[in-house]
């Protein structure tokens, strides 16, 4: 088990050691997201912008323009909501190599409240123009999406978790954007998902497979630009598929994926998530119970499909 926030904490000093043109921009927010573990070892590539989120991303703008390359950090709540129009007009229009951290993304916040709980984050990044959206599903895969991240030409958003995940992918993997990866072979039912979800999709396909039943899990870390050809060929595979994010499923993965299908293979589905609803402070586990994302919850999905 290991957590999101340290991985980024690591990846950025290492991507701060590798670059020359890597500074980091911190919402007042350093010792939540772990981007404090910069303001210590490389002081000098360190800037606290304080609680003022448009500024940040005004700053990172202009830097962006002298040929830095600046990573954002602050909750999701706020780096996607406080700063939207600055994002938009400053960074996204110009297509600025600016790198965003939404950490504290989706429900499980650490008992901070609806206020804190960004569960709309995907949807708003989707529809950006020039926009790309990451959500790795543990520690390695923020390391490895992170170093691609960097080098990418335009703005990136990368949606991470508070807490301790299992870690799903080898020390030595390899992050390809766009790509979608089968982390399990079915041959019954595909299962789609996204983020720090997919470790309980996988304890789902667990479930599923213990009576019976074959799920393929095919993790997506790309949501923009979207790897179509995988999701039709895993739907093609199957004939019945089973989102599952902790975000709402407007806009997001599951609307990502029914626009697919919709145009390319029209396919039997259920979407698992966030019905439309704020969240509420709460223990994971019961946030996860009541908002239906156990692993449980998705494999009685999969079930109500099949009959």
């Amino acid at each position: 088990m290991l957590a999101q926030r340290d991985a980024f904490g690591d990846a950025l000093i290492e991507l701060i050691d590798r670059d020359p043109c890597v500074y980091v921009l911190d919402g007042d927010l350093a010792n939540s997201t772990k981007a404090d573990k910069v303001s210590r070892e490389r002081p000098d590539r360190f800037l606290e912008m304080g609680i003022a989120e448009q500024n940040m991303m005004g700053v990172a703008a202009g830097m962006a323009t002298c040929g830095l390359v600046p990573w954002l950090s602050s909750f999701a709540c706020f780096i996607v909501n406080r700063d939207l129009d600055q994002l938009r007009v400053v960074v996204a229009q110009p297509n600025l190599p600016v790198k965003l951290c939404g950490a504290y993304s989706g429900l499980l916040t650490g008992k901070t409240g609806k206020t804190h709980q960004e569960v709309a984050d995907i949807s708003v990044m989707r529809a950006m123009p020039n926009m790309t959206v990451l959500a790795p599903a543990d520690a390695v895969e923020v390391r490895a999406c992170m170093l691609v991240a960097n080098d990418l030409p335009g703005p990136v958003y990368v949606r991470m978790t508070r807490d301790p995940e299992p870690v799903i992918f080898p020390a030595d993997y390899e992050f390809e954007l766009g790509r979608a990866l089968v982390v399990r072979e079915g041959t019954d039912i595909t299962l789609i998902s996204t983020g720090a979800q997919t470790p309980r999709c996988l304890a789902a396909a667990d479930e599923l497979a213990s009576e019976g039943i074959s799920a393929l899990v095919l993790h997506v870390p790309t949501l923009k630009p979207l790897d179509a050809d995988a999701i039709v060929a895993a739907a093609a595979q199957t004939g019945c598929v089973v989102t599952t994010e902790d975000h709402t499923i407007v806009g997001g993965l599951g609307g990502a994926v029914a626009e697919v299908l919709g145009e390319r293979r029209p396919t039997p589905m259920q979407r698992v998530g966030i019905r439309d609803v704020f969240g509420e402070s709460a223990p994971n586990e019961d946030l996860l119970q009541k908002y239906g994302l156990t692993p449980g919850h998705v494999a009685q999905a999969a079930r109500a499909l099949l009959s």
